[in-house]
């Protein structure tokens, strides 16, 4: 055979293999494709609540999502979470997964931790015992071991929940005897399942350092007050009244009461006490011996008694100047200039 005819015959096997090998690259890069974008069932109507348990890896994942038939293949699972760098991020929790969800999706899903979630709803003017009972109604925790967490000291450098308290100095001059009611913020909250009561205790914190701005902060010391002492005036406010501008009207009220040592004499601070809702403290409860009680004892009761919503906090820092000292209120509130007229007030109303 001559070397002439040796070369083409080479030539072509070449060109016959490196053919082949490309075949073999497209045939295996198509089936990467259809194994980690192509769902094993994309028209399943069925949802499995799939958990991830803390410790596992990817193998641990793959394979159960197998058994579950969720996924055709682990090892396809195992070599997109690693060729994405996720395989080290997939996060522990309860996952909603369908049959119809590709592998793409699904490991995305578990590198977010978008895990199944419950919502919360925290209401204005719930102390902790509200909230404490509201936890245990959504089988957080009890009730008693919230209003125990609530009650613990979290100015240290490092806080009982595991962390720095380091990004919660609103707290800083808050009395170390005063447990965290009035600063876990009312609001609606999105917790995964298994979450802890530490763990919704730091979002309400988390999201009160949010909300309170260093312009609110900045204007709190303005006006030569703490912000412990502007959160228990807005607690006051949430209890007392309802409507935006009333609030601002009784801010006025009781801090100018504040400034010439007049006693604040609210029922809410009494019912915070005796665990009542009453409209008006019986006589009785007005006399009980608590630092709370503000017709036994002058200025702010002892500390916050609800938490306030972002209403309350601005109403208590812009308090509203008016000639009024007194007010009355039951759906309506009634403001009064003298104590007569105070009286003549409750007497109408009585009468009605």
């Amino acid at each position: 055979m001559h070397s002439k005819d040796f070369s083409k015959i080479s030539m072509k096997f070449f060109k016959n293999s490196t053919s082949l090998v490309a075949v073999f690259f497209l045939l295996a890069f198509l089936l990467l494709c259809f194994e980690i974008y192509i769902p094993i069932n994309p028209w399943s109507k069925e949802t499995v609540v799939f958990t991830v348990q803390k410790g596992w890896s990817d193998d641990n994942i793959a394979e159960n999502l197998r058994k579950l038939k969720i996924v055709r293949g682990g090892y396809f699972f195992q070599l997109y979470a690693i060729m994405s760098f996720k395989h080290a991020g997939l996060k522990a929790g309860e996952y909603n997964l369908s049959p119809k969800m590709s592998i793409y999706t699904i490991v995305n899903k578990m590198a977010k931790g978008d895990v199944i979630r419950d919502k919360l709803v925290i209401l204005e003017g719930w102390d902790v015992q509200d909230i404490g009972k509201y936890l245990e109604s959504k089988n957080v925790c009890k009730q008693s071991y919230f209003v125990a967490l609530a009650n613990k000291d979290y100015s240290g450098e490092f806080s009982a929940l595991g962390g720095p308290a380091s990004g919660w100095d609103f707290l800083e001059d808050k009395p170390k005897n005063v447990g965290l009611e009035g600063y876990l913020f009312p609001d609606t909250y999105q917790i995964a399942r298994g979450e802890t009561c530490e763990d919704v205790l730091t979002l309400m914190l988390d999201n009160f350092n949010q909300k309170l701005t260093l312009a609110l902060r900045t204007e709190i010391q303005k006006q030569n007050k703490s912000i412990f002492e502007m959160i228990t005036m807005a607690s006051l406010l949430e209890k007392e009244v309802r409507i935006s501008e009333e609030k601002k009207i009784v801010a006025g009220i009781l801090w100018k009461r504040i400034s010439v040592g007049m006693p604040l004499q609210l029922d809410s601070t009494v019912n915070y006490i005796t665990g009542k809702n009453d409209p008006g403290a019986k006589i009785k409860d007005t006399k009980i011996d608590s630092p709370y009680n503000t017709y036994k004892y002058k200025g702010l009761p002892k500390g916050p008694i609800a938490s306030p919503g972002m209403d309350s906090i601005l109403s208590a820092m812009k308090p509203k100047k008016t000639n009024y000292w007194y007010y009355m209120t039951d759906g309506k509130t009634i403001f009064s200039e003298t104590f007569a007229q105070h009286q003549a007030a409750i007497y109408n109303h009585l009468a009605q």
